[in-house]
C-alpha cells in the first residue's frame, strides 16, 4: 500500500487552483566571478573586487511586466571565493527606517533586502535570508515550498554568516532626505553545501537558482515617527511592494523555479567577459513544471491525478537535448512525469510534491 503524504488530504477535492506564474519563463542570469582577495564585510562595497563586479539589472515588480516599475531602484552584485558566497546590494531610499532588532523576527514587516538560494534547482531544500537597515537578520531553511507542504525551519541559523549595512543618509531620522542603504553578505560554503548535496566548491560554469527581493512599505511620518500608511477602506496597512531581480509572475517568492540563474566563474572580475551558457536541462525542467501545475490543478478539480496527456492541456514542446512528450504515470494520489535526454544518459523527473531530480544512467 502506498503511503499518502498528509498534506494531500487537505488538497483532495479542493476547488482552489494552484496559482500559476502569469508571465513567460525567462529567468534573469548573472556571471558570478571569483574574488581575488578576501572582502571586508562592512556594507560599503568599495573594495576593488566589488568595484569590478557587475551589477544585476535593476529590480522589477515581482509580477514583472504585469505591474508598474518600482518607485525606487535596487540592484545587486555577487562574488565568491574559497570560503564565502558574497552578495552585495544597493537600495535607493529617501527615508531609511527600521524597527526590528531581534534575530529571526519577521524582517519583511520592515523594509528589507532578501536572498533566496536553491543550489541544485530541485525547488526543495533551499535558503532564505532577510536583512533590514538595522542589520537584523532572519535566516531560515525551507524543506519544501509552502505550496508543497513546507515547512520552514525558523530555528535554523547560518553558522558563520557575516552581514553589514551602510546607511547613505540617516537611519530613523525623519526630516531629511536620504540616498539609501547598502548591504553586504558573506555566506559560508560549509552551509550552502548542505542543500547543494555536494562537498566541493562550485565548478567553473556551474549554475544555481538564486533570487533577490526587496520589500518596501508605503510609510509616512507622524509625531516624529515612521508609520505605515493605512488603507482608509480597510484600516489596515497598504500592501507592501515587492521588487525582485528575476520576476516571479505572481506575488509569491516561494516559486523557486522562477528564480534567476547564477553561473560561477573561476576567473577574476577583471580577467575577461564570460558568456552565460544556456543549459538544455533548464528548459526541460520548466516543461516538467508546466506538467506539475496542470496535474496539481487537475487534482484539485477532480480529486485525482491523471496519466492522460490530453487531460493536462499542455502544449507540445521543442526541447534541446531532451525528448518530448514526457512519460506520465499516475495513481489517484501520486504522479510522476519523466523526460529522457536524446542520448539516453539523463533522466529528469518531477513528482506530485514538486521536486525535480536529474539522474544519470
Amino acid at each position: 500500500m502506498i503511503a499518502i503524504p498528509a498534506f494531500f488530504y487537505s488538497l483532495a477535492f479542493s476547488t482552489d487552483l494552484l496559482p500559476v506564474p502569469g508571465i513567460p519563463y525567462a529567468p534573469q542570469h548573472y556571471i558570478c566571478y571569483h574574488a581575488p582577495e578576501k572582502l571586508t564585510i562592512d556594507g560599503k562595497l568599495d573594495e576593488p573586487a566589488w568595484q569590478k563586479a557587475i551589477w544585476t539589472d535593476k529590480f522589477n515588480d515581482i509580477e514583472g511586466s504585469l505591474k508598474p516599475e518600482p518607485r525606487f531602484s535596487a540592484r545587486a552584485k555577487l562574488l565568491w571565493d574559497s570560503t564565502y558566497f558574497y552578495v552585495g546590494a544597493e537600495l535607493q531610499e529617501p527615508d531609511v527606517w527600521a524597527t526590528l532588532k531581534e534575530r529571526d523576527a519577521v524582517i519583511y514587516h520592515d523594509n528589507d533586502f532578501e536572498v533566496f538560494i536553491d543550489p541544485d534547482a530541485d525547488t526543495h531544500e533551499y535558503y532564505e535570508l532577510e536583512v533590514n537597515a538595522l542589520n537584523t537578520v532572519w535566516d531560515l531553511l525551507l524543506i519544501k515550498p509552502y505550496r508543497d507542504g513546507g515547512p520552514a525551519v525558523n530555528a535554523w541559523d547560518i553558522q558563520g554568516l557575516k552581514t553589514a549595512v551602510n546607511i547613505n543618509g540617516t537611519l530613523n531620522y525623519p526630516g531629511d532626505v536620504d540616498s539609501g542603504w547598502s548591504v553586504e553578505i558573506a555566506i559560508p560554503w560549509k552551509v550552502l553545501s548542505e542543500c547543494a548535496h555536494c562537498s566541493s566548491l562550485p565548478q567553473d560554469g556551474d549554475q544555481w537558482k538564486v533570487n533577490f527581493s526587496r520589500v518596501e512599505w508605503h510609510s509616512e511620518v507622524k509625531n516624529g515617527t515612521y508609520i505605515k500608511v493605512l488603507d482608509p477602506k480597510t484600516g489596515k496597512s497598504l500592501p507592501e511592494d515587492n521588487w525582485v531581480w528575476s520576476p516571479q509572475g505572481l506575488i509569491a517568492m516561494h516559486y523557486p523555479e522562477m528564480w534567476g540563474l547564477v553561473q560561477f566563474s573561476t576567473d577574476a572580475p577583471e580577467a575577461k567577459a564570460v558568456d552565460f551558457m544556456s543549459d538544455p536541462a533548464d528548459s526541460a525542467r520548466w516543461a516538467l513544471r508546466e506538467i506539475f501545475y496542470s496535474e496539481r490543478n487537475y487534482f484539485n478539480l477532480n480529486g485525482r491525478y491523471t496519466a492522460t496527456s490530453n487531460d493536462l492541456k499542455v502544449k507540445p514542446k521543442s526541447l534541446r537535448d531532451f525528448t518530448w512528450p514526457p512519460i506520465i504515470e499516475a495513481t489517484a494520489d501520486l504522479f510522476e512525469a519523466t523526460l529522457l535526454s536524446t542520448d539516453g544518459k539523463k533522466i529528469l523527473r518531477i513528482t506530485q510534491d514538486g521536486k525535480i531530480t536529474l539522474e544519470f544512467k
